[in-house]
């Protein structure tokens, strides 16, 4: 756990003092604290910047972006006058842009477009030196209330840009009610479902990019904006089609390739998926409210959220449950074309091997290996096999949807036994009118003896697919 939480760099929080440093990839905290201490406080007063140095007030005030005059796009970062995907800041149109995401992550939430604001959020540039440069958040407490300074390049992708915007709306949201210096945990995947929402939700002109060149003597401006009336989870569906969406416990701590897109996107669209699922229930913006007012009370963002969501989740499991039929309705509705046959054999061979460490001495590293379901069953405490034999089940429930016909059926008969086995099986329930409907669980002898059974139906099949394939 422990571990896990270290991997966890893009929402962990640095303190010294009054002062919370918040890295979007891993900066040093020693030397951001520098900056931070003696820069917040200037800005606060309203003292003069130094020489060369724009800034910028947003309409509704909250906003201060700051940063060196705009010039031409920096001739060593390759791509940057060209690239799409990347926009390029200065301190007016920042402070533009900052107001759209306020505005469009308000809309999401339920929040009255009127409503008040708290904390000052002063947005400072700086020439950027890479195309991957990270973006710091620093939060200190005022005397009414909580200030934050976000640091960020002034080259940056349009996803970290939106990412960062996010995180600290979401920080200045929750922070209303932190009292004695405690600023509230904002979970990853709240921060990335959302930013990704907010990306694909067909809001036009939200970030605006300063002129990436000339044209005619005249500065040629490119707006990052995407059309209304598309599907907000278009890419969503995109990556979730070849790919299973992560569990809950893998959204709740995502390694450091996942939160920075190193696992293919399917992170942020599992995360997008998630909140989306989440606001669309009844109530469903009130709740995410509620869980953001009680982080700052809780010394993690589980207990606010099991509080907030009592009501539809109120045991942790019940999350999980849910969930998972939530990745299951999803691909219902747009299962994509299925799976050619190699592929579906290739899936399914995939999902039934579970794969595990393996010492054969003490002093020795241990070697990986794969084991079979009947193998968990067998040797495994029943803990360790509920928790692997839920996720094959989740699994098989998704993979169903695009299986070739041959192993369609065996899919779903493999799904069956270990519904069955887990005490999950509609057909294992008793009669609804009975006074306790508990669902009665197969036995270990009888699922094993099923596994083996459909084990050999199996190897005849992928038998009759390879065949087919040679004969081609």
């Amino acid at each position: 756990m422990i571990q896990a939480f270290q991997r966890c760099t893009a929402a962990s929080l640095h303190r010294l003092g009054h002062l919370t440093i918040q890295r979007f990839n891993g900066l040093t905290a020693q030397r951001l604290l520098a900056w931070g201490a003696l820069l917040l406080p200037v800005l606060a007063s309203g003292q003069l910047l130094p020489p060369g140095m724009n800034s910028v007030q947003s309409v509704s005030g909250q906003f201060v972006a700051t940063g060196p005059a705009p010039s031409a796009p920096p001739t060593f970062l390759p791509g940057a006058a060209t690239n799409a995907r990347l926009v390029r800041l200065e301190p007016a149109l920042l402070s533009v842009s900052a107001e759209r995401i306020k505005q469009s992550l308000r809309r999401e939430l339920g929040i009255a477009p009127s409503a008040p604001w708290q904390g000052k959020i002063f947005l400072i540039l700086h020439p950027a030196q890479s195309l991957d440069e990270d973006i710091t958040i620093l939060s200190q407490p005022f005397l009414n209330g909580w200030n934050y300074r976000v640091q960020l390049p002034d080259v940056v992708s349009q996803t970290r840009f939106l990412r960062a915007m996010t995180g600290v709306l979401l920080l200045e949201l929750a922070n209303r009610t932190a009292t004695g210096g405690r600023q509230a945990e904002i979970p990853a995947w709240l921060t990335d479902g959302l930013s990704t929402q907010l990306s694909g939700a067909g809001l036009p002109e939200i970030v605006l990019s300063a002129p990436a060149r000339l044209v005619n003597g005249l500065p040629q401006y490119r707006t990052v904006a995407t059309q209304r009336g598309l599907d907000p989870l278009a890419d969503t569906r995109r990556v979730l089609r070849d790919q299973v969406a992560l569990t809950f416990a893998q959204l709740s701590w995502p390694t450091d390739a996942q939160l920075t897109g190193g696992d293919g996107g399917v992170y942020r669209a599992s995360a997008q998926l998630f909140v989306s699922e989440l606001l669309g229930l009844k109530n469903g913006p009130a709740h995410v409210r509620a869980m953001l007012a009680a982080l700052p009370d809780c010394y993690n963002w589980q207990t606010a959220f099991q509080t907030a969501f009592r009501e539809y989740f109120p045991r942790p499991l019940d999350v999980e449950k849910w969930w998972a039929l939530e990745i299951v309705s999803f691909a219902a509705r747009d299962p994509g074309p299925r799976w050619t046959p190699p592929v579906s054999r290739e899936k399914l061979d995939e999902i039934l091997s579970v794969p595990v460490e393996v010492w054969t001495a003490s002093n020795a590293l241990p070697s990986q290996m794969e084991v079979s379901l009947q193998a968990v069953i067998r040797n495994f405490d029943p803990p360790q096999q509920t928790a692997i034999l839920q996720t094959k089940l989740r699994d098989l429930e998704w993979v169903q949807l695009r299986m070739a016909a041959p192993l369609a059926v065996l899919t779903a008969e493999y799904r069956r036994a270990l519904a069955s086995y887990l005490g999950q099986g509609q057909e294992n329930r008793r009669p609804p009118r009975s006074k306790h409907p508990t669902p009665q669980r197969t036995g270990a002898p009888a699922t094993l003896k099923k596994l083996d059974a459909l084990d050999a139906r199996r190897q005849a099949v992928e038998s009759s697919i390879k065949a087919d394939v040679r004969g081609r």
